[in-house]
């Protein structure tokens, strides 16, 4: 290998990855990729069981490398990184096959058909369509599927603090659209 630099333009970011060559040697990314893959898929497939789930998991993870090369390079272990990422990506597809699940059971046990809405709901609901996505995520899931700000982050993988400031900015927009607010006197 030679001695590039990883602050050279057009020239491959080096990492020294410990495997079957010697201890020193540097690798560039697409090395370690060819050297980790299979190991980091192997992994992710068995956190998650599903082989597709894996594929994704995995690819999430090297992706995130490769857009930090240069600090993941610079770990002391680059490969225990790109693991680390892919447990915490399994990790968040089992939470969210969980809160997935939970929402079709609830969903099983309403009768089949059209959903209803109560009378004056319709207004509402359009007001909540004409949020920002996450917003009107969040208030679908908190008032519609009646769920905690704990299963709302986990479905929309942010923290419980993101989930409480969508609601609140959400509520406040809901209610200036639907004139609920009183004009400061």
């Amino acid at each position: 290998m030679g001695n590039a630099s990883p602050s050279v333009p057009g020239r491959p970011v080096l990492a020294v990855v410990p495997g079957p060559a010697t201890e020193a040697e540097a690798l560039s990314f697409e090395d370690f990729y060819r050297h980790e893959q299979r190991k980091v898929l192997g992994l992710a497939y068995v956190l998650t069981g599903d082989l597709a789930v894996a594929e994704d998991v995995t690819q999430d993870a090297f992706t995130a490398a490769f857009r930090q090369w240069r600090r993941v390079a610079a770990c002391d272990s680059p490969g225990a990184w790109v693991r680390r990422v892919a447990c915490n990506r399994s990790a968040s597809v089992r939470r969210r096959r969980l809160v997935e699940a939970k929402a079709l059971v609830r969903l099983a046990r309403r009768t089949p058909g059209s959903v209803e809405l109560e009378t004056g709901d319709a207004e509402f609901w359009r007001a909540v369509r004409r949020l920002p996505a996450r917003q009107a995520q969040a208030v679908a899931l908190y008032y519609f599927e009646d769920c905690s700000v704990r299963d709302i982050a986990a479905v929309l993988d942010c923290s419980e603090g993101t989930v409480k400031t969508h609601l609140s900015r959400a509520r406040a927009s809901v209610a200036r659209h639907l004139q609920l607010e009183t004009p400061d006197e």
